[in-house]
């Protein structure tokens, strides 16, 4: 099977192999630093959640780092990836204790978030870093399953490493602390696995690397333009990243509907409602893995685009059907529905952007996809703030995401010839 003997391929491959360690052992960090903020912020017994909570919670972590993503881009395409990985995991590793002690000291709210934001920040740079590190350990013929094996692989990881959290903090009552220091743990061990790749291997190439700091910072402003330009006239990504953007929306504020589900609405005890929220977090991992399985299969024959519209389609049809009962068995078939499509969606669009757009400008193309996915996140959970009632259950909220995802399948459907 053509798709089995790539994959063996690529697993053969030592350089792949340690960029995928260190994206697993990343993403495996990443989730259990975000289930612990969200068990703090939405599951500790002396917090009254409510949907503008939620909202404002996302904002802080997320919204001021969103803003200026795009010259954490442009720094990124003159510093050396392999070294981003380094010393971004291991500052994560140290911020993230400082936030386990915060917990303990029980300080105000604010100074919990500003610590958590830290953590956040970093994370910019070591993502779209890995996404734009992915060309240089495979070859271009193999980069469709490249994107469907390292991207879904670390969303798996996160998975797990968010699984392994809700089993910490059922098991342990108020271990949020304890969690935060697990995530540091594994930051390290991202940082320790990242010097098994060569320092210049990663790229970008030398002769588009500013050594010195201040040059770089100088020329921040000059890049940005650079990398807008650049985007504009790659119709392809620029089509991409758009679509993306409004299904990352859709997903960010049903995110917010099944979080108040959860807490509110199906259970009457707060480990009852942490214990369905890692159900669904579980199944939607699996409807990652099946993403990986079906994209290149589906790629292939329809395109990016076509596959692309399908899962646009397809949610605008089933979110409905599975959402509007607000009943624990759908909502869990609806995570794993829209976990497969989420991420198929997502892995055509890393494969659109990394073959559209030159090597001296992923770093911060990616930047301002990661900008896109935040501010789209935060954007829904405002709009689902306004729209959600103390329990989560919003009918105009289901409907209205289901027209969003109507719209794009149109949308990719008609200005498909336009992009490819």
């Amino acid at each position: 099977m053509p798709v089995g003997r790539d994959l063996r391929v690529l697993l053969r491959l030592s350089a792949f192999r340690r960029l995928l360690a260190v994206r697993l052992l990343s993403q495996a960090a990443d989730g259990v630093f975000q289930v612990a903020l969200a068990t703090y912020v939405v599951f500790s017994p002396e917090k009254q959640t409510s949907p503008a909570a939620i909202a404002s919670a996302m904002a802080v972590l997320l919204l001021p780092y969103s803003l200026v993503g795009p010259f954490a881009g442009v720094l990124l395409d003159r510093w050396q990836r392999r070294q981003v990985f380094l010393y971004g995991n291991l500052l994560r590793a140290l911020l993230a204790s400082c936030t386990a002690l915060l917990i303990l000291a029980a300080v105000p709210d604010w100074c919990f978030y500003v610590s958590a934001l830290s953590v956040t920040a970093v994370n910019r740079f070591v993502l779209a870093g890995l996404s734009a590190a992915l060309p240089r350990v495979v070859d271009r013929d193999r980069l469709v399953l490249a994107n469907s094996l390292s991207p879904t692989a670390g969303t798996l990881a996160a998975t797990a490493g968010g699984g392994l959290a809700f089993a910490v903090r059922l098991a342990v009552s108020d271990s949020d602390a304890a969690v935060m220091l697990l995530g540091a743990v594994l930051y390290l061990c991202a940082a320790l696995t990242s010097l098994l790749l060569a320092r210049e291997l990663l790229g970008p190439e030398k002769a588009l690397t500013q050594t010195r700091l201040g040059a770089a910072l100088a020329s921040t402003a000059r890049g940005l333009v650079g990398g807008l330009r650049h985007l504009r006239e790659r119709r392809a990504a620029a089509g991409a990243l758009a679509a993306m953007t409004v299904m990352r929306f859709c997903y960010g504020a049903l995110t917010v509907m099944v979080l108040m589900l959860c807490r509110y609405a199906w259970t009457d005890q707060d480990s009852d409602g942490l214990a369905l929220l890692g159900l669904a977090v579980a199944v939607s991992g699996a409807g990652f893995f099946t993403a990986a399985v079906l994209t290149p299969w589906t790629v292939g024959r329809l395109g990016p685009y076509g596959w692309m519209a399908v899962c646009s389609g397809t949610a605008a049809l089933l979110e409905p059907a599975l959402g509007l009962p607000f009943a624990p068995v759908p909502t869990l078939v609806a995570a794993f529905v829209l976990g497969l499509i989420t991420q198929g969606a997502k892995i055509a669009t890393d494969t659109v952007v990394q073959t559209a757009v030159d090597d001296a400008f992923r770093g911060r193309i990616f930047s301002l996809y990661d900008v896109l996915f935040n501010v789209a996140f935060v954007g829904a959970a405002g709009v689902a703030a306004l729209m959600l009632p103390p329990d989560g259950r919003s009918v105009p909220l289901v409907l209205t995401v289901a027209v969003l995802y109507a719209a794009v399948a149109v949308a990719l459907t008609r200005g498909r010839r336009c992009f490819t």
